[in-house]
């Protein structure tokens, strides 16, 4: 989905995704088009065998953090996300910033410390916790597997 959307939902497609959607021998046609309406409804996405995993996007540090968020089951869009830094099991929940798509963001002037744990609710609803899913020792590119999956 673009990230300056030109209507509610607004895909950007690739070439390579134009050229298999055409019909045989009309790839330039189609990737020439320009704007093309389209409908799309959404499926449930079910990952047998996964938790929902989080990865620790490339330019994180400890003054922002992104965090991808993979395999939830169920109706596939991640509502909001909640951080709670250092451990603590009385620590207050912080909203992160949707950044785009399933990227979660958060910026902060007082440096997060590790571990992390991570509150993310979907779009109907339901909320999990990944009780300090990403370590103390986190790295950036990192990818970490929860414990928890939404039931469906």
């Amino acid at each position: 989905m673009s990230y300056y959307p030109v209507a509610r939902y607004h895909f950007d497609l690739s070439g390579t995704a134009f050229d298999a959607m055409a019909k045989d021998g009309r790839n330039e046609e189609l990737r020439h088009a320009g704007i093309i309406d389209m409908q799309f409804k959404r499926v449930s996405c079910q990952y047998p065998g996964l938790s929902v995993t989080f990865h620790v996007e490339k330019r994180s540090n400890p003054n922002y953090l992104a965090i991808l968020v993979e395999y939830g089951n169920g109706d596939g869009d991640v509502a909001q996300v909640d951080l709670m830094d250092g451990g603590k099991a009385t620590g207050a929940w912080r909203p992160m910033r949707e950044s785009w798509g399933s990227i979660w963001r958060m910026d902060t002037r007082r440096p997060l410390r590790g571990p992390f744990s991570l509150r993310v609710t979907n779009g109907s609803g339901r909320s999990l916790v990944a009780d300090q899913v990403i370590p103390a020792d986190w790295k950036p590119e990192a990818v970490y597997s929860s414990d928890v999956q939404f039931d469906d």
